[in-house]
């Protein structure tokens, strides 16, 4: 079977090197993330061995963290630029294995924009991958509306991966407790979840998704606690509190996408099969930061039928970024 995995992770080492040199690089929550450098890094023999084992077919590449918004605006947009004339060398260089999301520099949402277009239309990526807020501010901010316009017309997706928390956030909420436990808190054991899902929630409430009716939202995580609180949030946002045309689970299940990245139980998937049905959710590993071969085994054993499986497995991310098979 065919198997497309969605939110897998690279780091080109010029880039990072670039990266590591800003004053502003160590607020990219990736940064301390060297026990899975040399995996991060590398595009050839680790990975694609790690792919064939696990059966694993296609890894949609993504640059994790921060990247281009830790430089200043009038450095991003270049940033950003390279860096995805060098994903699709990536990409180029073994298509039947790769394909890949946009950086984007969102600290210049303008030229952010003419990026995405740019990297969709010459370059061949299949979307952008965003994380966490850009200075402190979510999607649903005005200022970003030209790259979410750009993607409507372009019909690619947006995939909203987890960033760090604010300072106020992460000293109000996360800390408190040794450094490990405090960072872990605040990131991958739960403020990342937390703070997906409010984002996902602010951009309904703000009437984002009404003024973009054709923007596609990807998140990971088996839906980031969203599958447990649609029923909640309709009961207390009724629409006419938010004066919004459909209902803040409508809106989501319309527009938002999900996928396994990370989450390999089966009680979040069934509450994530039950809500948003297996035509909204794609599988995906995490990699390097999660197991090929755990999550490959996750797969194997879910409790759907061999069509919905194939679904979860490539269909669905085959229709959405437009996917070829053999030519990622």
């Amino acid at each position: 079977m065919r198997v497309v995995a969605l939110e897998e992770h690279v780091s080109l080492p010029a880039f990072a090197a670039e990266l590591a040199s800003s004053p502003f690089a160590a607020r990219d929550h990736r940064g301390g993330a060297v026990r899975v450098k040399t995996e991060l890094e590398d595009v050839d023999d680790m990975r694609i061995a790690s792919m064939e084992a696990s059966g694993i077919s296609v890894q949609v590449l993504s640059v994790p963290g921060l990247g281009a918004a830790l430089l200043p605006s009038d450095a991003a947009p270049s940033f950003a630029r390279r860096y995805n004339d060098a994903l699709a060398e990536v990409v180029r260089a073994r298509p039947e294995r790769y394909a890949s999301f946009a950086h984007l520099s969102l600290t210049a949402p303008e030229a952010g924009a003419d990026e995405l277009e740019r990297a969709v239309r010459e370059c061949g990526l299949r979307g952008a991958l965003v994380s966490g807020t850009t200075n402190g501010k979510f999607l649903d901010d005005p200022m970003f509306a030209p790259i979410l316009s750009r993607a409507e017309t372009l019909d690619v997706p947006i995939y909203i991966h987890p960033g760090l928390p604010p300072e106020s956030v992460r000293a109000a909420y996360y800390d408190g407790f040794s450094a490990p436990v405090s960072n872990f808190f605040a990131t991958s054991g739960w403020g990342w979840h937390a703070e997906t899902a409010v984002h996902v929630l602010r951009m309904v409430l703000a009437g984002t998704f009404d003024r973009h009716p054709r923007l596609k939202i990807i998140i990971g995580h088996m839906g980031e606690g969203l599958p447990a609180s649609l029923a909640r949030c309709d009961d207390t946002l009724p629409q006419k509190m938010t004066g919004l045309s459909r209902s803040v689970s409508r809106t989501i299940l319309d527009q938002v996408w999900i996928t396994t990245s990370g989450w390999f139980t089966l009680p979040p998937f069934l509450g994530a099969l039950l809500t948003f049905g297996a035509d909204r959710i794609l599988f995906s590993v995490d990699y390097p930061f999660a197991s090929n071969a755990i999550a490959a085994a996750f797969l194997d054993t879910l409790p759907v039928s061999p069509d919905d499986k194939e679904k979860i497995a490539h269909g669905n991310a085959d229709r959405l970024l437009k996917l070829v098979p053999g030519n990622g």
